[in-house]
């Protein structure tokens, strides 16, 4: 083997110790299959209240911030199924001793630029408080997007590159960027001349994923698709042009999941199993579900969505085409939180059509499991999806995606088209513009094509087979550490 990394991974949420979504998934499962691969992986955390996990205490430091310093216990736990070390971070302030990670009852923290603008400096305090310098420093997402930053500004301060890691920030969302009032920009302790179009000011305001975007050596995000959708101006938030300047150093590379928790053959919460080679037990996992959700009976066709229920998920394209949807032969499952309204709306129809459709409006792990394994379709109208893990989870259970054409779901779903059912590669049926019309051309192809059980049981098993784990993501990350490690990038952002 090639000599092994030092890589530390600077993440807001870890399953199982804190999550609100996919990043928590990805933060345990890419470390993972890292460490497999013979590198030294570490994971440094908040430590939330509520924090799923006790731990020995391995270091106290006091981190410098623009409040003063901040007194710090650092405590140790392991990843369950690894050795590898999380480090979760525990403040004497109290900024993460409270409930909920970012928001509480929908209403974002006011203090998350001094929490995360702490995090951070804590994440680059913590190799020397351990003991250990890793070779990459692995950030994600705005919340430790001011490492790149810091250490740039750290770099230029010993004026040498040689003593310190490489930074790697993955974009797992651009929609989400870390933006607050432009007076606020003292608590990220920079010095103003770094509040410039060049480096942490957009448009008046703060936006620490700019920053990021800017410092990092290499930047990736979640699939190819959307490294090439996030460059135009439809896509991008507002940060096109930070990203097309970044081109050559923008990388796609898309999520792997969890295939031995996702494997239908083994899922304890199935009535029963099956595989692409064995596919009867598929039946009895969707007969179990129409009873456990009070739908009608027979062989009509189950369409599901397992979704936030939010715009950019393209909820409100399916509840307006409820009315429609409901006169086909098919029965509905929607599981899911989010938007009142759109709860409002699925509430009112599943009173109305209760034997066809089934509207869960809750977060319920096993239930998910279910209606993948029991679903003949799944549903995702996304409007944007940087990768998405739904779809993976889908065919893993055998039932056939219906998605939007965009950028994770383009890279993982192969379309039925006329050569692809051919060759035995479709896996799904994807649709353009995201629209009505769209969606529902792309389901009344997939249930003309259902009527062929040949031709369906085809599409099942490709999808089934299809590769999604995570080694080989995890390849590409390391070929991008190593690129990281040769860089030698000239820096926009000043010291403070």
């Amino acid at each position: 083997m090639i000599h092994p990394l030092k890589i530390l991974f600077a993440v807001s949420e870890v399953a199982p110790f804190s999550k609100t979504g996919g990043l928590a998934d990805v933060a345990a499962a890419l470390p993972r299959a890292l460490a497999a691969m013979g590198h030294d992986v570490r994971i440094v955390t908040p430590r939330y209240r509520g924090f799923a996990g006790s731990g020995e205490r391995v270091a106290s430091l006091r981190v410098a911030s623009p409040l003063g310093p901040v007194g710090v216990d650092v405590v140790r736990v392991r990843l369950p199924g690894s050795s590898i070390p999380v480090y979760a971070v525990q403040d004497d302030r109290g900024w993460f001793d409270r409930d909920g990670l970012y928001q509480f009852q929908g209403r974002d923290f006011d203090d998350n630029l001094d929490r995360f603008a702490f995090f951070s400096r804590a994440v680059l305090d913590l190799p020397g408080a351990i003991d250990w310098t890793p070779d990459v420093v692995h950030c994600h997402d705005w919340q430790t997007a001011l490492v790149p930053v810091y250490l740039q500004t750290r770099r230029r301060m010993n004026g040498s590159d040689a003593s310190h890691p490489r930074t790697v920030l993955t974009v797992h969302n651009l929609g989400y960027q870390g933006t607050f009032p432009g007076e606020h920009f003292p608590a990220t302790g920079l010095g103003w001349e770094s509040f410039t179009p060049d480096g942490l000011e957009f448009y008046g305001r703060v936006n620490l994923l700019k920053g990021g975007l800017l410092a990092a050596d290499v930047v990736t995000t979640v699939s190819p698709t959307y490294a090439r959708e996030i460059q135009t101006e439809p896509y991008s938030h507002g940060l096109h042009g930070v990203l097309a300047a970044r081109g050559t150093d923008l990388i796609g590379i898309i999520n792997g999941i969890d295939v031995a928790e996702w494997n239908a053959a083994r899922d304890p919460v199935l009535a029963a199993s099956f595989s692409a080679a064995a596919l009867d037990g598929k039946t009895a996992c969707r007969d179990d579900l129409l009873r456990r959700l009070g739908l009608a009976p027979g062989p009509a066709p189950v369409l599901a969505m397992v979704t936030r229920l939010a715009y950019q998920k393209g909820v409100d394209l399916v509840v307006d085409l409820l009315p429609e949807l409901l006169t086909l032969d098919l029965r509905v499952v929607i599981l899911g939180t989010g938007d009142p309204a759109y709860e409002a709306a699925l509430r009112e129809w599943s009173a109305k059509a209760p034997e066809r459709l089934a509207a869960v409006l809750r977060f319920d792990d096993a239930l998910a499991h279910q209606v993948l394994a029991g679903a003949d379709l799944f549903l995702m109208p996304s409007r944007y999806e940087p990768c998405g893990l739904s779809q993976l989870y889908a065919m893993r259970y055998g039932a056939v995606p219906v998605c939007h054409e965009t950028g994770g779901l383009a890279d993982t779903v192969v379309d039925y088209r006329p050569r692809s059912a051919r060759e035995g590669r479709a896996t799904g049926f994807l649709f353009r513009p995201c629209n009505a019309d769209g969606l529902i051309r792309a389901l009344q192809l997939a249930l003309a094509v259902h009527c062929d059980r040949t031709a369906w049981r085809q599409l099942i098993t490709a999808g089934m087979r299809a590769d999604f784990g995570w080694e080989r993501s995890a390849a590409e990350y390391v070929r991008v550490y190593r690129r990281a490690l040769g860089r030698d990038r000239a820096r926009h952002l000043t010291s403070p």
